[in-house]
């Protein structure tokens, strides 16, 4: 599919795209009219920019295609030609796979004990080739089960980590492919290498080692036993020759190299001194005491292990699993996207080192020493420290975390791990002379997370809460690690549906992460129950490693409704039919479980009741969270249906959520219009899923509000509530307490994790206090779940952007946008001073968006920007349409009907609507 962004000179208001033309071409020589040789779609009459289905001549595999596309705006007039812009492809059938799955022989027994680890080295593959002749382009396709490095002589082809990514393996597994013309340049002698780790497919996965998963109860070896590698290296020669070099049997193996330890929860350890000098290098020696010959993978004979799983255990067979396809990957790469500098160091006790980075991140360090050979290294990670300086590890729980790097001597050495990762602000370094303090560039930080582009940026009159925001930053890039992790330090770092559709939305303001979602709800789809009294349902968090070649089995209110929510978000914001089209029925099946669950609608505690997690001393019943979130389902698949144009299927969740709404109103809403469930978080999903009738919402938001005040005008809310207190809170009269909601500092809120020193977001509102430390506002709280870097109750950025700010959608994809700036009003927060400008940006699928608002003795300034090829209805607070005005100096009144790209809609409730086109505006509203 090809997207393009129209764009439009500053002046030039209310450009829109009325047409376009598109070429595609194997050449960049050939994108010219009449000598397109895949696609000239011709002039099409349409104003849709994004998302264009390719419908040229059928593309084969590994091919480049190159393409360009013109657009004519309102006035009929054509643009020049855009820059070509191209793309590669994969292999696109399972059988234009030549290769084999190869491995290194592996006769062993699996891993039995619990208590001892066990930490395979990674595996060193090569294959010498030859190329006669000049190459005019050449293209790596590799997968493998784990992760894996591919080098060409010598050279890494890619800074991309941790390929091919994390799936369920028995059913797919994904391939990179990558243009490797430019390293096989000179023709002659070449190599081939890959170097490869047990990653998720055969290291320790989650908090399996902490509860007993896996085969025998050890948390590793969750999919397989020893990893391989497929791949397939296509040259085209310019002479138009063709050749393919293959995974086979005479690739040669070693497990002797450097790397002596790698997993993502344990560490990496790495002995300088077992570099093998030139292994990926043509014309190298093959030490025949260390190197074998590759066995096809199968060859490595399955050993036979009690399996445990949530409530039962079996007997399974551990060895290879071939995926059942190949499929590309859909997402960014995993990257490093940033450098850390250390800020400072102190040397805790004799010869250990803490290096504060002055920021919590996942990642890895980047270590220079200079040391004798044979000098051990070691590196330990922490988020925090203890009063007394010591390291905080107790919520690693059972992830060692631990690098190492051993010297191998002659000068200055940097080293940084390629097959881990840790969540941390603080490192430890010990192993080097004791009584003087390092340079503090021993340490770099290296941050890395799936490379999307990051999109929004907010400030408000408030500092703190503008470093909230960046918070919600860090935390995300820090989680959104293949999956939309829940943490990135503890053993745990699984997809986590609940906190995934909590703060799906936020997610979209701070990164286009359209890509990221798109690979996960695959998985989601994936780990999908499909037998049993449980088909359909979709588990606590994906991929479900935990059941051995079967979908997941453990599922929750909330966090199961991700299967809807996610793929409804990301229809929204990106406008992508695709992916509603592809998991229809998937969520079809979800929604026939729910209703074979609750054939009564009135809500159900089944599953793990997770709830309002993390709730403050205030819990509401998990069978009336399970029927508001039945409810918000049942609504989303009605939208979703008539979007895919299935009305019968719409109208049916139409009839569902009425049901839903009569039985909530039966068993839950009392005469005088307020929630039988007296809970914050109670009133807040019935306001927000649309449960109460009009009528009634007065009465509701009035209760929430006497909640709040009744508890010190703050909180109670765990996961679920709190994403949409404010929202709820602001849409039914009640922004000001909203507004003063967000600005609190007392505990539970936002502002206190910042003033408690937060530079990201925390799993518990006190997950640290300068009172208590680690044991939190009530001095009980577990240090083992006490994650520093947890984006759920980040979740309310989504309201300070599409709220606060007032930057909102109206149709998909933001053809339509609404500016609706909800400023407080002044004094209305007797605790500190209300805010009184904000600035927000968002770089949408059609371009910039901005909305800055501030308070003037005069009234209210906002400064909007409007991209090319959308139409916004912005709202102005002021008392009618003469008391608007827009331009530099005293503007324009634009009541007059004078001002280019703007129409008055209407006045209604202290605002005036505007109608606005693409451009930069000024109002003022008194």
């Amino acid at each position: 599919r090809l997207s393009w962004i129209v764009t439009a000179a500053d002046a030039d208001r209310g450009q829109r795209q009325t047409a376009y033309r598109i070429l595609v071409a194997s050449e960049p020589r050939l994108l010219e009219p009449g000598t397109a040789d895949l696609w000239d779609s011709g002039k099409v009459e349409s104003d849709e920019s994004l998302g264009i289905v390719y419908a040229g001549t059928p593309l084969a595999s590994s091919a480049r295609v190159w393409w360009t596309v013109k657009a004519w705006d309102r006035d009929g007039r054509e643009s020049p030609w855009s820059e070509p812009a191209s793309f590669s492809l994969g292999l696109l059938d399972q059988a234009d796979w030549k290769g084999q799955w190869i491995s290194i022989r592996d006769d062993s027994p699996v891993h039995a004990e619990p208590g001892k680890l066990h930490l395979p080295p990674a595996r060193h593959y090569r294959k010498p080739f030859a190329t006669g002749k000049p190459v005019k382009r050449a293209v790596l396709h590799g997968t493998a089960l784990g992760i894996v490095d591919w080098s060409i002589d010598g050279r890494r082809v890619t800074e991309d980590l941790f390929e091919p990514g994390w799936a369920d393996y028995h059913r797919r597994v994904h391939a990179r492919t990558h243009d490797v013309t430019g390293l096989l340049a000179q023709p002659g002698p070449h190599c081939l290498g890959a170097t490869v780790a047990d990653g998720w497919y055969a290291g320790y996965v989650g908090y399996g080692l902490l509860v007993g998963y896996g085969p025998h109860k050890t948390g590793r070896n969750i999919y397989g036993k020893v990893p391989a590698i497929l791949c397939q290296l296509e040259i085209e020669y310019a002479d138009g020759t063709r050749e393919s070099v293959v995974t086979e049997p005479s690739w040669r193996v070693t497990d002797a190299g450097p790397v002596r330890e790698a997993d993502f929860l344990m560490g990496e350890r790495y002995d300088a001194r077992r570099e093998l000098a030139g292994w990926d290098r043509p014309g190298a020696v093959e030490d025949e005491s260390i190197w074998q010959a590759v066995v096809p993978a199968e060859a490595n004979k399955p050993v036979k292990a009690a399996f445990f799983e949530p409530g039962l255990s079996r007997e399974v067979s551990v060895g290879f699993v071939k995926p059942a396809e190949i499929v590309a990957y859909a997402a960014q790469p995993i990257r490093i996207t940033e450098d850390v500098a250390a800020k400072s160091v102190r040397e805790f006790k004799p010869g250990v080192f803490i290096f504060d980075m002055g920021q919590n991140f996942a990642g890895v360090v980047q270590l220079k020493v200079a040391a004798a050979a044979g000098t051990e290294i070691t590196l330990r990670f922490g988020e925090m420290l203890h009063a007394d300086g010591r390291l905080m590890t107790e919520n690693l729980r059972k992830a060692r975390a631990i690098d190492t790097y051993i010297c191998k001597g002659g000068g200055v050495e940097t080293w940084s791990p390629r097959f881990t990762y840790h969540g941390f602000q603080f490192v430890e370094v010990s192993g080097l002379p004791a009584g003087t303090l390092p340079p503090l560039d021993t340490v770099t930080g290296l941050v890395l997370h799936n490379d999307t582009p990051m999109v929004g940026r907010f400030a408000c009159s408030d500092d703190l809460l503008t470093r909230f925001w960046r918070n919600t930053q860090w935390t995300q890039r820090a989680n959104f690690i293949e999956v939309p992790t829940d943490c990135p330090q503890r053993d745990e770092r699984l997809g986590w549906m609940g906190d995934a559709q909590i703060y799906a939305r936020t997610a979209t303001y701070n990164a286009d992460v359209a890509a990221f979602f798109t690979k996960w709800i695959d998985d989601v789809r994936e780990a999908q129950r499909r037998d049993g009294a449980a088909a359909g349902a979709y588990p606590d968090y994906c991929p479900y490693p935990f059941a051995h070649g079967k979908p997941g089995a453990t599922f929750g209110t909330a966090w199961t409704d991700a299967g809807v929510i996610c793929p409804w978000t990301m229809a929204l914001v990106y406008g992508d039919r695709r992916i509603v089209e592809r998991h229809w029925e998937s969520m079809q099946a979800f929604m026939a479980w729910r209703a074979r669950l609750d054939p009564t609608l009135e809500g159900v505690a089944a599953g793990n009741e997770w709830g309002d997690w993390l709730n403050v001393n205030e819990a509401t019943p998990t069978a009336y969270v399970d029927l508001c979130y039945h409810a918000q389902s049942a609504r989303m698949m009605t939208q979703l249906a008539f979007l895919l144009g299935k009305s019968d299927d719409g109208a049916a969740y139409r009839r569902r959520v009425e049901d839903l709404a009569a039985s909530f109103r039966r068993q839950y809403l009392r005469d005088d219009g307020t929630v039988a469930v007296d809970t914050q978080t109670a009133c807040v999903l019935a306001l927000e899923m649309g449960l109460v009738p009009d009528d009634k919402t007065a009465a509701v938001a009035k209760q929430l509000a006497g909640r709040i005040e009744k508890n010190g005008y703050r909180m109670a809310t765990g996961f679920l509530g709190t994403k949409a207190i404010l929202p709820a809170l602001s849409a039914h009269g009640h922004h000001d307490l909203a507004c003063r909601l967000f600005q609190s500092r007392s505990f539970p809120s936002w502002g206190y994790e910042v003033e408690q020193g937060a530079n990201s977001v925390w799993e518990r509102w006190d997950s640290f206090t300068k009172e208590r430390g680690f044991d939190g506002a009530t001095g009980k709280n577990n240090a083992a779940m006490n994650s520093f870097s947890h984006y759920a109750f980040g979740a309310v950025m989504e309201w300070g952007f599409k709220t606060l700010a007032g930057i909102d959608c109206s149709d998909p994809a933001y053809a339509r946008i609404r500016i609706r700036p909800r400023p407080p009003t002044p004094g209305s927060n007797p605790e500190r001073a209300a805010i009184d400008w904000v600035k927000a940006d968002y770089d949408s699928p059609r371009g910039p968006i901005q909305s800055h608002w501030r308070r003037t003795d005069g009234g209210l300034e906002m400064r909007v920007r409007i991209p090319a090829n959308a139409v916004a209805v912005v709202h102005v607070p002021a008392r009618d349409a003469a008391a608007v005005t827009e331009g530099d100096g005293g503007g324009v009144p634009v009541a007059e009907g004078l001002v280019p790209g703007v129409r008055v809609l209407e006045a209604e409730n202290g605002e005036v609507l505007l109608e606005v086109g693409s451009g930069d505006y000024r109002f003022m509203g008194r």
